[in-house]
């Protein structure tokens, strides 16, 4: 089988050679070479034409969001960006995930744990196979068609790889009056609370990070913070809850207990696993399918990586599976006063 070719851009040759050790501990990768700023990387891609880079988030005298641009508009390749734990380097990543950037690790000893960083050979490997779609076109997005909602509906979205893309093209056309919405989107720790606010932004709704205790609201889009907690409903459906437990599919917070939350009250549910690498969800939506909730994956061509869908619909969770253009009026029919059919 081929190897996947890996590019290497970083300003400090420590951390390059880091990446690159710990890249070759599997041997189906192989580092082409290096680069220690973009105009190296630009000649390294034309002489070496890599399957993947890792791209250093913050290095000095660039701006790595205007040559992740260039290079998404020039010659498309699957971007794994490499961040510290700075609020700056967060903000830089979530951005450099909106142009379409894959995914985003963070760098060991700036405050993470080093899980992310050791699962960089396995993520850089599946960014390789993923679907480049690119930045979002500026401008505001179609609005949402205008339905009255039943007072009680709940909405349940999970992500990972790929995830940004997918709640952005979601979320941009969210109505004000939305059901409340919670989502688990695979991040590091510190991440989610920028990932929200630049939702917030985009969106009519409200978007934050939940807050354990706080009251579903309509109108409001609840973000799982990145961390040890995973974000559940209570038994009601009214609260979020944000709760002590082991990882599920090694993630915390995960998808499946979001999903498994839900169930006592699955008729007022709607819920959708999209794009992410792994199988987070696929057992919490089949669950929550048969309790009675309406329920979505979003298809492999819309997919930036197939593999939380894809493992949703082979389980039988999903009734529909829908590209994502087709995923917003979807759920927002499933929350309709009179449901209309999805």
């Amino acid at each position: 089988m081929r190897k996947t070719r890996v590019l290497i851009v970083d300003d400090s040759r420590t951390m390059r050679r880091l990446i690159a050790a710990t890249l070759l501990r599997d041997p189906d990768i192989e580092v082409v070479g290096e680069a220690g700023d973009p105009y190296e990387a630009r000649e390294a891609i034309k002489a070496l034409s890599p399957d993947v880079l890792t791209l250093d988030v913050e290095m000095p005298g660039m701006d790595g969001i205007s040559f992740l641009r260039k290079l998404m508009r020039l010659r498309p390749t699957p971007v794994v960006m490499v961040s510290t734990l700075t609020a700056k380097g967060a903000a830089v990543a979530i951005e450099a995930l909106v142009e379409g950037a894959v995914e985003c690790v963070c760098k060991p000893g700036h405050g993470d744990d080093g899980e992310s960083f050791a699962a960089l050979p396995r993520i850089v490997k599946q960014a390789a196979r993923a679907r480049l779609r690119g930045p979002a076109p500026a401008g505001a997005r179609p609005a949402a068609a205008a339905m009255p909602f039943a007072p009680d509906r709940i909405v349940m979205l999970g992500a990972s790889t790929g995830g940004v893309d997918a709640l952005s093209a979601i979320l941009g056309g969210w109505p004000a009056d939305c059901p409340p919405t919670l989502i688990v989107q695979h991040m590091p720790v510190g991440f989610t609370k920028l990932l929200a606010a630049r939702l917030d932004v985009a969106a009519a709704p409200r978007v934050m990070e939940a807050a354990d205790g706080a009251p579903l609201r309509a109108g409001v889009v609840y973000i799982a913070p990145g961390g040890p907690l995973h974000l559940e409903v209570d038994s009601a459906g009214l609260h979020c809850r944000l709760v002590e437990g082991p990882k599920m599919h090694g993630v915390s917070p995960a998808v499946d207990r979001l999903f498994a939350s839900g169930e006592p009250t699955a008729a007022r549910v709607a819920a959708a696993v999209l794009s992410g690498m792994g199988r987070d969800g696929a057992d919490g939506l089949r669950a929550l399918r048969n309790a009675g909730a309406r329920t979505f994956a979003q298809d492999e061509g819309s997919s930036v990586v197939y593999g939380m869908p894809k493992a949703a619909a082979e389980a039988g969770g999903a009734e529909r599976v829908l590209p994502l253009e087709k995923m917003r009026e979807a759920l927002l029919r499933a929350c309709a006063a009179s449901p209309h059919p999805a």
